[in-house]
């Protein structure tokens, strides 16, 4: 059999199994084999029998070989339709690839509650499954456990599924208090430009981090005579740096204070959660962070980390754009507040209930219910800062809202090199976006979306724009290879279509 069939068929294989959700470890136990067996079938780097094949189906409940889910996935989306009812916003996907890390801390089981099905939850697991990590969905696949082994098997690292989230930058952290010599694969994941990751190296160095990169890997040493004799200050804000800091603080035997802190929901969620590991953090939701570190942490934690403030954005955009009344239920409103002021002041008619407590005890949620609106471009731009500032990942929906609404708009997304460029393919749908420079784009509107076949961008928010706008456009648009969509988003179209959408998932045969 060619090599190129088997690593279809391992793909086959491990996207039934996923949406079976099983981890490897499962489906070796159902098939009498090794966790390491299974890996090596859904690499494609295991000769295998249709026996073989037959058995795996039947394990799975799926006919592996007449799915056909070799090739990429698409969606044929039929627009112009009103949304109504009521949809619920799942758990932050951000937040809880941060607690998948930051479970490599605990010595004991961990428990995290409704898990983002997703794709870059199911890199994390490949990756943390190779090494030696136990995981189990359990609660029919609602939650997550986690348990680790003595010691971890580094030397057999999926390579593969690191490679394709950014995610595997934040095992660093708790890795440096693991062992003394380790070797992580770049990070990956979206294609956003250019992002080096020195400052997470500059804040690790205080720990005792060395980092030398060749070969498409990170090689790791840690000196244990380092570490931090005065405040770590980052040298940027940014959220995946901080939550690295707070990582190899948490296990540090002392007190860290880490300044210039980036206070987004997701490292929130993170203190939240080393809170009950036993670590105490003071200055949760500032910019300046204490942690007081444990050299050992040996605790079962049960822990459901919060609602998504980027998916409940997409859910209210949605709306927008198809000039629908929809209400958004548990939305992390505290994360929230400017894009809400910004919506407010270009004439958004919305209204939201007296806030609750998210099941993490600490989270501020509402339900928000937005309505048709005509809308005037703001007079300002649109631009991300840091937390509490608009959420850099909220600006590409600035882009379809603005699109819908009468007037020019300038939308300047700082942070990332090439995310800009991406919101131009509106124009392939009817928008008017004329990009300025790298940065900077011009919206004009209002928009008379129209349907369009076309590939999906290769960055998770500005894809989403994309399927917003064809299900504001009359007819039926295609968007091609949605993968990028299934890294952030669990069940996306499956759940727009409840409120309204006709959206239909196919595949290549």
């Amino acid at each position: 059999m060619a090599d190129d069939y088997l690593v279809r068929i391992g793909k086959l294989i491990r996207d039934a199994r996923q949406h079976r959700g099983w981890t490897q470890s499962q489906l070796a136990e159902a098939l009498g084999t090794s966790q390491s067996a299974v890996n090596r079938i859904e690499r494609g780097n295991q000769n295998i029998s249709l026996e073989m094949i037959a058995r795996i189906g039947e394990a799975l409940e799926s006919e592996i070989v007449s799915l056909g889910y070799a090739g990429p996935m698409h969606l044929r989306v039929v627009g112009g339709r009103r949304l109504s009812g009521a949809i619920d916003v799942k758990t932050s996907k951000n937040a809880c690839v941060a607690l998948l890390c930051a479970s490599l801390l605990n010595k004991g089981r961990t428990v995290l509650r409704r898990v983002a099905r997703i794709e870059e939850v199911y890199r994390l697991l490949e990756v943390l499954n190779s090494i030696g990590v136990r995981t189990r969905w359990i609660n029919e696949g609602v939650d997550l456990e986690i348990v680790p082994p003595a010691e971890l098997d580094m030397a057999a690292i999926d390579a593969d599924a690191a490679r394709r989230t950014r995610s595997i930058i934040m095992f660093l952290g708790p890795l440096l208090h693991r062992m003394d010599a380790f070797k992580l694969p770049y990070a990956g994941g979206c294609d956003l430009g250019t992002r080096t990751i020195e400052p997470h190296m500059i804040a690790l160095r205080r720990f005792g981090l060395d980092i030398a990169a060749t070969e498409g890997l990170y090689h790791a040493q840690v000196d244990r005579a380092i570490s931090p004799d005065r405040p770590i200050v980052l040298t940027e804000r940014g959220d995946t740096v901080t939550e690295n800091a707070l990582l190899a603080a948490a296990r540090h035997d002392g007190v860290t204070v880490i300044r210039n802190a980036s206070s987004n929901y997701m490292v929130q969620d993170l203190c939240f959660f080393l809170e009950a590991l036993g670590v105490k953090v003071e200055g949760i939701g500032t910019t300046t962070l204490t942690v007081h570190g444990m050299p050992t942490i040996d605790v079962d934690v049960d822990y459901s980390p919060s609602e998504d403030p980027v998916e409940a954005m997409s859910l209210l955009a949605a709306a927008v754009v198809t000039e629908s009344e929809l209400t958004v239920r548990r939305v992390p409103i505290e994360f929230l507040e400017i894009e809400l002021a910004v919506l407010e002041e270009m004439g958004l008619d919305h209204d939201r209930t007296p806030e609750y407590f998210a099941d993490n005890g600490r989270t501020r949620l509402v339900d928000l219910t937005v309505r048709p609106s005509k809308l005037e471009a703001p007079i300002d731009k649109i631009h991300p800062m840091p937390f509490p500032g608009l959420n850099i990942d909220n600006v590409p929906f600035f882009a379809a809202i603005a699109a819908s609404a009468q007037g020019q708009t300038l939308i300047h997304d700082w942070v990332y090199d090439n995310r800009a460029i991406y919101l131009t393919d509106l124009n392939r749908l009817g928008g008017r976006l004329q990009l300025l420079d790298p940065h900077r784009v011009l919206v004009e509107g209002p928009t008379r979306w129209r349907a369009a076949e076309m590939m999906c961008p290769p960055a998770l928010r500005p894809a989403v724009v994309v399927l917003l706008a064809m299900m504001a456009a009359e007819g039926t648009s295609v968007l091609r290879n949605v993968y990028v969509i299934n890294r952030g988003y669990e069940d996306l179209a499956e759940r727009l279509n409840t409120i309204g959408a006709q959206i239909e998932i196919f595949r290549d045969i």
